[in-house]
């Protein structure tokens, strides 16, 4: 291994996991509306139409998560800390948008089964919860591991 490679485990940070998360959440809900969108055309429902209008309402946030990660990457070190506050503000905002889609796809599952729908939205809140967990108290240890790192950045 050379001096010029990079260890990828070592950059890995809670933003990149963040990041799949939400790769796989967009790409998820891009299928979703595709097939259930289909089916809906062919065999309308109520309760399909609502969930499949909270999964498009969130779509957007989605994207314009990846818009703020990518535009923070290529300005990394640039941006004032005011900057870099409100743009994570932003994201943590679509973020919480994109959790809301998961309403949506439980909605298609208790269309199929109440006992899946309703093990679904359980399952989805607390996993959320979890992650948020996991990922603030990821960013309070880094604090106190390296508490000049905020003065640093200032």
């Amino acid at each position: 291994m050379s001096d010029g490679s990079v260890n990828v485990e070592s950059r890995t940070s809670s933003q990149d996991k963040r990041w799949t998360i939400m790769a796989a959440l967009l790409g998820t809900n891009t299928a979703v509306m595709l097939f259930q969108g289909m089916e809906q055309e062919a065999n309308p429902t109520q309760i399909r139409e609502v969930a499949l209008t909270i999964i498009a309402a969130t779509l957007p946030f989605q994207a314009i998560y990846f818009l703020i990660y990518t535009f923070m990457l290529e300005n990394n070190g640039r941006l004032s800390h005011h900057m870099v506050k409100k743009l994570t503000i932003a994201s943590n905002i679509c973020q919480m948008f994109a959790y809301i889609s998961l309403v949506g796809v439980a909605m298609l599952w208790y269309n199929l089964s109440i006992f899946v729908g309703v093990a679904f939205l359980t399952s989805t809140a607390f996993a959320m919860i979890l992650v948020r967990y996991a990922m603030t108290t990821d960013e309070e240890t880094r604090e106190e591991m390296n508490p000049n790192a905020t003065e640093q950045g200032s």
